[in-house]
């Protein structure tokens, strides 16, 4: 079965087809500034298959329902398409942010399940709509494919009430549904089991998942499942990321906007989108911030130092909330491909039994493990998959249909 896997956003629809009798890509691609006055008069089309790209520019795209219109196009037609008809496609995944508590895992989507999405945008008011829209629009061209919802907070609902909920009075939880969630759970669920796959793990082990990229976030696994994580109700909690504060003190919000007349949302905004890596180095790219660091700049000194150290606190604390951690592993932008971040990620957890092998760390290239052979606790790095688990799941559940 060919599997279509969607990820929309505001103004963007991010697309792969995969077919599942090997898992391998058949074509992916992003269409991007989707709907009137959404980033100038044009809207475009990147797309890959086998080793070829396509891209183009064309007038403004007015809403989804279009984008998923061109993107079929293109998967179907004559000059750059690698399937003859829709017919290939047998159903579709669609990444949902927020599924609240109503959702411990992927679901097949009917009329109840959208109601549930829709009824989780307060949670994520920035995401839950571009996926309802991605949701709509594919099944006003796919009427008769089956279509399955997988959710970002799902592998984050088997943490326990001690780990998930605030100390607040409890009417903010029953009628607000304020807690914990997590987020990047798509990627942490993918991690977790390949973890269990590949690590040689005995019973009742003990697994640190660092994913690490713009928007970066931990999750503490025992057997594979998540006991604790570091984002909260929204993506904003935990670690210092690319535009992201990560953990504050929250009465900050309240005398930033008492001292400069900022309104919550404003605050909340600069929080998101103008804090981290770029607040304190003046880029959200930690390529750029190992740069400057290089050069010799205070801030990017600075910035790196703040990451890593937010970063080991959490290590730190999860493996003390375990009881232990038999291993680490690194996923994602930065996690995969930033050799200097995950030594500095390690630095100073000897303690620990964590020994780093710098030869092995250098040379890491996909699956690699990264640990000394005496590191009481392995390290490794693993790539994540968040589209092939959106498949898999699809798969899974359309064929039960």
């Amino acid at each position: 079965m060919k599997i279509l896997v969607i990820n929309a956003g505001s103004s963007s629809l991010k697309y792969q087809l995969i077919d599942m009798t090997d898992e391998s890509v058949i074509a992916k691609g992003l269409v991007e500034r989707i709907g009137v006055g959404v980033g100038g008069d044009k809207s475009n089309l990147s797309h890959k298959y086998a080793d070829k790209k396509y891209e183009v520019e064309i007038e403004k795209l007015p809403d989804h329902n279009a984008a998923m219109e061109l993107v079929l196009q293109t998967l179907t037609g004559k000059e750059h398409g690698v399937i003859s008809d829709l017919s290939e496609i047998g159903a579709v995944g669609h990444r949902v942010l927020h599924g609240g508590e109503k959702f411990t895992a992927s679901c097949l989507i009917d009329d109840a399940v959208i109601a549930a999405i829709e009824e989780n945008i307060p949670l994520g008011p920035l995401h839950n709509p571009a996926n309802l829209m991605g949701i709509r629009a594919c099944q006003k061209v796919l009427p008769d494919v089956p279509q399955v919802a997988v959710f970002d907070t799902a592998f984050h609902q088997t943490m326990e009430p001690k780990a998930y909920r605030y100390a607040i009075p409890n009417e903010y939880y029953t009628d607000l549904h304020i807690r914990k969630y997590g987020f990047h759970g798509t990627s942490h669920r993918y991690i977790a089991a390949r973890s269990q796959e590949l690590l040689g793990l005995p019973k009742g082990n003990k697994v640190i998942i660092c994913h690490l990229g713009n928007g970066s976030s931990l999750s503490a696994c025992v057997d594979g499942k998540c006991t604790d994580t570091s984002m909260g109700l929204t993506p904003l909690d935990g670690l210092v990321m690319g535009t992201r504060s990560g953990t504050l003190d929250p009465a900050v919000v309240e005398f930033i906007c008492n001292r400069k007349g900022m309104t919550v949302s404003e605050c909340l905004n600069m929080l998101n989108k103008k804090s981290g890596l770029q607040a304190l180095a003046g880029s959200s790219d930690m390529r750029d911030v190992t740069a400057r660091y290089d050069a010799g700049d205070p801030d990017a000194k600075l910035a790196i130092e703040m990451w890593a150290y937010v970063l080991k606190k959490y290590i730190g604390s999860y493996a003390a909330a375990m009881g232990g951690v038999d291993a680490i592993i690194f996923t994602a932008g930065i996690g995969e491909n930033h050799v200097r971040a995950r030594k500095w990620a390690c630095e100073g957890l000897e303690f620990m039994g964590v020994k780093i092998d710098d030869a092995r760390n250098e040379a890491a290239h996909g699956e690699a493990k990264i640990s000394a052979d005496d590191s009481r606790v392995q390290v490794w790095v693993i790539p994540t998959n968040e589209e092939l688990a959106i498949a898999r799941d699809t798969l899974e559940i359309a064929t039960k249909k």
